[in-house]
């Protein structure tokens, strides 16, 4: 199971760009636009762990048989220079498999935009906190960890890539964690990881 998680990040970080940059059409190619993309629309698939969040950034930790789809609405509304952007992002899950449940977050995230490699595969990297519901006590949580609450702290880390001709697409792989904070979510400690691929749409 780690080892297919590992293949699979591999594939989106290192070979993901590559062979979407062989999908576009070299003319269209070079769609260039001067509009600001303040706006993005994304669809990913998540499968869960049975880790913790340390676990999970080094895969040291086994997949779980349950997985989600998520569609995700975000919003820029600040940028540093061409360091850094803040950004705003809401997210309706749908659980299948060993879950059935509906899931939704708020989040609020940092997006380090500024590579030296920018001009070849624009890449970006991004962190966000806030918070999330589940319409029921997610069974998977309860497995791993004994206490559940469908009320809890969210976290995402994402690494995101796009070519410079198609700017308004973005390929990314992200981390997605519900979490008691330590306690302070009904004294849950830990929740639930979830390693995500998807595709983003700006606008």
């Amino acid at each position: 199971m780690i080892r297919k998680c590992v293949r699979l990040w591999v594939v989106i970080v290192l070979v993901g760009p590559l062979s979407f940059g062989m999908c576009a059409n070299a003319e269209a190619e070079s769609e260039t636009t001067s509009e600001p993309l303040n706006w993005g629309v994304a669809l990913y698939y998540a499968r869960l762990n049975n880790g913790k969040l340390g676990e999970t950034f080094t895969f040291s930790t086994e997949l779980e048989d349950s997985s989600f789809l998520a569609l995700a609405l975000s919003r820029r509304f600040y940028t540093f220079r061409d360091w850094f952007d803040l950004e705003f992002e809401g997210q309706v899950a749908k659980h299948f498999q060993e879950q059935n449940h509906w899931e939704f977050n708020l989040l609020g995230d940092i997006r380090w935009i500024k590579f030296p490699w920018d001009q070849y595969v624009d890449t970006s990297l991004a962190a966000g906190a806030g918070l999330s519901y589940a319409t029921a006590e997610p069974e998977i949580e309860f497995k791993n960890h004994g206490k559940v609450s469908k009320f809890l702290g969210y976290l995402m880390f994402e690494a995101a890539f796009s070519l410079p001709p198609l700017p308004r697409w973005d390929l990314f792989a992200r981390i997605h964690h519900r979490s008691g904070a330590g306690g302070i979510f009904s004294d849950v400690r830990g929740a639930s990881n979830a390693y995500g691929v998807g595709v983003r749409y700006k606008f």
